[in-house]
């Protein structure tokens, strides 16, 4: 077989890629990015694909979170703490449900490009190119703004490089105090809605009472002050990715530079084509979505593919099918991994297969819809005797009104008030609160069952 290259990908077909109308300025900017210094470092993807392998294993949870996909109007500091509060809200409340490290990777610092479900759409009678994500065209429904621009590629670095700034001060320098992020989540559960979540934070509150008086306190132990917080994409934009692809000195292998982790969507996993070969060569760990379309055995072929030495924590399959349709799609998935006796790490991405047009018109998700979808996938994983190892959800840590439902009751009238995403809905900081609190639940009864097997 021959050595993979980082530009390998440009002989295989590409799907879900702009076509750039200046070779030239593409040329300039793809030379410009590989003389930056990446956004990531190998030292840190290796420690990720090993607390990865941990939650492959039930050691550890996956919580993956963030921005459907980042704008550069959006971009502030305020946004960037308010998601990376939620996710440590988030990932305190499933440590406590599930007992084990809960692993945090933001889909921030690089998550700009998105897969549309068509090339063109029409307004008005006027037929344009859609929008693929500030990295590569503009949302403003005109025909310059629709133009793939290359530069946009430095603009998303610049933002990149900025948030993941913020993201190593927060998550190193005091911000992850854990008992300042509980006193944040008690807020939470002070609402009369919210009253059944609040035992469970009460029993998190004994339990760092417990731990203070015994001295094991926040201001005693640097680690209940610091966490690890990872970045994850979409690798979709291949010119952006390959440019930014360098070689690690330590290891000799190829480290993807754009982010710690990067994935393939449900609509890019073709096993011949650019952005599966792209992702086989790399050394980070490795996502791919499995929607209702995927075979057994086409995932047998990805999987070879994609973790050729069959490391663990390399190879993260995200499945999205929709509430209603993951035992009709999950179990033989699950056995093709059986039978290649394959180390994969099982995730649950409830959003993608669970957007409906509302009345009023606004693209939503049904917040009962995407729980639904993540306990289906918990009893389909506890059914095969398999481990359901984390959950990927689109999410922000602003007070929008994109989902409908939860106890902060969005309603279709409500949308409107404070739809802001480009592309699509998220989940607002107290329904990715909420919806922890049932995850948690959910991994405290798969905990007690195991508990139960082993007497």
């Amino acid at each position: 077989m021959a050595e993979w290259q980082k530009s390998g990908w440009r002989s295989k077909p590409r799907v879900q890629m702009p076509d750039y109308t200046d070779p030239a300025a593409l040329a300039d900017v793809e030379a410009r990015l590989s003389q930056f210094p990446p956004l990531v470092f190998a030292g840190e993807a290796r420690r990720l694909k090993d607390q990865l392998g941990a939650a492959a294993r039930g050691e550890a949870f996956l919580l993956q979170g963030g921005d459907c996909a980042e704008a550069f109007e959006q971009f502030s500091a305020d946004a960037i703490r308010d998601t990376f509060k939620v996710m440590l809200q988030m990932a305190m409340v499933l440590t406590y449900g599930a007992k084990v490290p809960v692993v945090k990777v933001g889909r921030m610092a690089g998550q700009f490009a998105k897969p549309r479900s068509a090339p063109t759409e029409t307004v008005n009678g006027v037929e344009l190119p859609s929008y693929r994500g500030d990295i590569i065209n503009d949302l403003a429904f005109s025909e310059s703004s629709r133009i793939p621009d290359p530069s946009k590629m430095l603009q998303a670095y610049t933002q990149s490089a900025g948030t993941l700034n913020l993201l190593r001060a927060f998550s190193k320098g005091g911000y992850a105090d854990m008992a300042k992020v509980h006193s944040w989540t008690l807020g939470f559960t002070e609402g009369e809605k919210a009253a059944r979540y609040r035992e469970m934070a009460e029993r998190i509150s004994d339990a760092l009472d417990f731990m203070k008086a015994a001295g094991i306190s926040s201001d005693r132990i640097e680690t209940l002050q610091t966490v690890d917080f990872y970045t994850s994409h979409e690798s979709l934009l291949l010119e952006y990715e390959e440019a930014l692809t360098r070689l690690d000195s330590t290891s000799g292998k190829w480290l993807a530079g754009s982010g710690h982790m990067i994935w393939i969507g449900d609509r890019t996993r073709q096993p011949d084509g650019a952005h599966v070969e792209f992702a086989s060569g790399v050394l980070n760990p490795v996502g791919m979505k499995c929607g209702p379309s995927m075979t057994a055995d086409d995932l047998k072929v990805l999987m070879k593919r994609l973790n050729p030495s069959n490391e663990a924590g390399k190879l993260t399959l995200i499945t999205r099918f929709g509430a209603g349709k993951v035992s009709e799609h999950l179990p033989r998935l699950i056995r093709a991994v059986k039978e290649a006796n394959a180390n994969v790490l099982w995730v649950c991405d409830p959003m993608h297969g669970n957007t409906i047009k509302s009345e009023s018109g606004y693209k939503t998700r049904p917040f009962d819809a995407v729980l639904r979808e993540v306990r289906e996938f918990f009893a389909v994983h506890k059914a095969e005797g398999t481990i359901p190892g984390g959950v990927h959800f689109e999410m922000t840590g602003q007070d929008v009104t994109e989902c409908i439902g939860g106890v902060q009751a969005v309603t279709d009238e409500d949308l409107s008030d404070r739809y802001h995403t480009a592309c699509d809905p998220r989940l607002n900081a107290s329904q990715s609160l909420e919806l922890a609190f049932l995850v948690a639940e959910e991994l405290s009864a798969l905990r007690g069952c195991r508990q139960a097997q082993a007497v």
